[in-house]
């Protein structure tokens, strides 16, 4: 019995001491590799929070430019509503003007009816 159990004892040291050794190779092969997959997790991280930066200045920028546009079509859209209504009123003061008689000269005319219509 003494014989069999010093074997046990043995295969079993035997046994830890292959677990160790293994343990110790593993560990020494894929530790270097770990570390650079970490590395390269690492620098992919901080490049893909860059780009998600990026992307959400370029997206307030957009917005803004949209912003921007939409004011300026507004404002020209009320400046052209401004000139039409200005140039109907000229339209149909020279319309007046063509319209109305006189006689004698053209000139005295063209001068008396522009006088009235400036009020002068």
């Amino acid at each position: 019995m003494n014989a069999w159990l010093l074997r046990s004892a043995g295969a079993g040291l035997l046994i830890l001491l292959g677990m160790f050794v293994g343990a110790w190779v593993t560990t020494s092969h894929f530790r270097p590799l770990l570390d650079a997959e970490q590395n390269q997790v690492s620098s992919c991280k901080v490049a893909r929070d860059n780009l998600a930066g990026l992307a959400q200045e370029q997206g307030k920028a957009l917005g803004d430019l949209v912003l921007a546009a939409n004011s300026r079509q507004a404002a020209a859209e009320r400046a052209v509503s401004e000139a039409k209504a200005s140039a109907d009123l000229d339209y149909a003061a020279a319309n007046r003007l063509q319209q109305e008689r006189t006689d004698g000269d053209q000139c005295a005319a063209a001068t008396s009816i522009i006088d009235k219509e400036l009020a002068l």
